[in-house]
């Protein structure tokens, strides 16, 4: 039981990707004056927001995907999951870097919670 509760989280968490997807692809707000991932600290000196924009919706999907897959993995007893989750878990933590606009503030809007998250979930597998 207790692995299926796990697992479903780690597939939830690539599940809400899917809304910083809708934020980048600007199909919604998630907040009100939102403009992630514009004025990226790495991307935006170099690169439109555009393309910046459809570099974050590719690293969302494949974020959200991995995710989806490395819990799916788990719940199912496949020996793959803790690879495939460490490495989305860092992908996803690297992104969200590299999308962050480089001030302290609104962290929340910038992928902070999933930042910690995904720490948990790296922290948690070392452990197990």
């Amino acid at each position: 039981m207790f692995k299926f509760v796990i697992g479903a989280l780690i597939v939830l968490h690539g599940l809400v990707h899917l809304f910083y997807f809708g934020q980048s692809r600007r199909l919604f707000e998630l907040q009100p004056g939102m403009v992630w991932p514009d004025k990226s600290w790495v991307f935006s000196a170099h690169m439109g927001d555009e393309v910046i924009r459809s570099l974050a919706n590719i690293s969302c999907l494949l974020a959200a995907a991995g995710f989806v897959a490395g819990g799916s993995g788990m719940v199912m007893g496949w020996t793959w999951w803790r690879a495939m989750v460490m490495g989305v878990a860092v992908f996803s933590t690297s992104f969200y870097i590299l999308f962050w606009d480089g001030t302290g503030q609104k962290l929340a809007d910038q992928g902070g919670i999933a930042l910690l998250i995904n720490i948990a979930i790296l922290v948690a597998i070392f452990i197990w």
